[in-house]
């Protein structure tokens, strides 16, 4: 036993958050804080390059910036989660282990197990049992229903009228206005800054498995809080405003047109989907971004997002072994770059997955998913190899995109048809 006789908080890897979840309201000297690399997770799947630096890194980066602020972090390496656990508890004479809410139903279950005391997460503007006392009573889980309850009990773009909060611009959504085909000017889309890869990075980068695949980390995805604030700000400043006419769009040649990408920060916690909001309304308001842009990013952010966070945790654990139209086919080989294909949007697409780990949500859903869909892939195969290719990748994200809308593998919980 040691001197310090505190609880300990452990935080996942998901979860590099400091004001939120069970580190929001601690001091130094009030906690040992827990982080475990674990081998068992890193040898799961065939993950892209990024994606796994990317977590890695940013925990290690969480590490060291919470010694910096005094607190007590043990950031161990260990074969699995629950080793780490046993281990640090052996070394330390831990009595208390607390920590928020996990993102996935597994990683729930198993610190359950483990006796750890759970904190209620924040991570999210809509806690899942918030979003199953929303579905309780309706027949059908609509997102437009969705958003627009979550736009008025948030107050986002919303003004009060003599009947209650009504639209900003008379419309919930603007989503007719966002069909434009992408120009063919030969003008530049909004740039983005590479972050320079530290000493930290370039640690991880030496020591990530010979079994991934991708190009190697370049500064693309931030790694810390402050990197993904600068990004964030970026954003808004440059692209929200060419957002929204192209965000359905797809170029060969531009892998990322006008979206964001800041969906990596958001699900490992360096980003809270309210900040982003907030920012975005605000960028509305003070007359720098159109309300068609506006409106379609946030109801990506507190709609699409939230939602398909709320029916993962309603539908779990039964949901990922839907399998409606019984498709047992693999990936294809030219996803996993085991073969060419003369497909030429396919080409474009696999060639953004590989050297960025990223494709946005229409060439997700109208190029990979559609494929996949009417070549039969098995859609577990698919939300795995998905999971492992994406920076943004997890299972919370990747089973209802997945199974509810690029297979249509729940029969229709989700999708009133399928996409193809």
């Amino acid at each position: 036993m040691t001197a310090l006789a505190v609880p300990t908080v452990w935080v996942l890897g998901d979860q590099l958050c400091r004001s939120r979840g069970a580190l929001a309201e601690r001091m130094p000297g009030e906690c040992r804080v827990l982080l475990v690399e674990s081998a068992a997770l890193i040898n799961s799947r065939r993950w892209h390059r990024q994606r796994l630096h990317l977590v890695v890194s940013a925990m290690a980066h969480f590490a060291t910036e919470l010694r910096a602020e005094g607190f007590d972090v043990d950031h161990r390496r260990a074969d699995t989660p629950q080793q780490g656990l046993r281990d640090h508890i052996e070394e330390f004479g831990v009595d208390v282990v607390i920590a928020m809410e996990p993102m996935s139903w597994d990683a729930r279950a198993l610190l359950e197990r483990l006796g750890v005391e759970l904190v209620r997460s924040d991570r999210f503007l809509c806690h899942y049992d918030d979003f199953a006392r929303w579905a309780a009573d309706r027949k059908r889980l609509t997102m437009e229903d969705f958003y627009r309850w979550q736009r008025v009990r948030l107050g986002v773009l919303v003004d009060e009228g003599a009947n209650g909060p009504e639209p900003v611009g008379g419309r919930w959504n603007f989503d007719h206005d966002n069909r434009e085909p992408p120009p063919r000017d030969g003008r530049a889309w909004p740039s983005i800054t590479l972050f320079e890869l530290d000493d930290i990075d370039r640690a991880v980068i030496e020591r990530l498995p010979s079994a991934t695949f991708g190009a190697d980390p370049d500064g693309t995805w931030p790694v810390t809080r402050v990197q993904a604030l600068a990004r964030l700000a970026e954003f808004i400043d440059s692209g929200l405003g060419s957002f929204g006419p192209h965000e359905d769009a797809m170029l060969t040649a531009e892998w990322k047109l006008a979206h964001s990408v800041l969906s990596s920060s958001m699900n490992i916690g360096l980003l809270h989907p309210e900040e982003i909001v907030e920012a975005a309304e605000s960028a509305y308001r003070e007359g720098t971004a159109a309300l068609s842009s506006v409106e379609g990013f946030i109801r990506q952010v507190i709609g699409w997002r939230e939602y398909v966070w709320g029916v993962y945790w309603l539908w779990m654990p039964e949901y990922r072994t839907r399998n409606a139209l019984r498709a047992a086919r693999p990936v294809p080989p030219a996803f996993t770059g085991a073969a060419d294909t003369e497909m030429a949007c396919v080409a474009g697409v696999v060639g953004h997955v590989r050297d960025h780990g990223y494709a946005h949500h229409i060439e997700r859903l109208m190029v990979l998913g559609n494929l996949a869909l009417t070549t039969g892939v098995n859609p577990w195969a698919m939300t795995e190899w998905m999971w492992a290719s994406f920076v943004d990748g997890a299972e919370w994200v990747m089973l209802p995109n997945v199974i509810g809308m690029a297979l249509f593998a729940d029969g229709g919980m989700m999708a009133t048809k399928p996409y193809a």
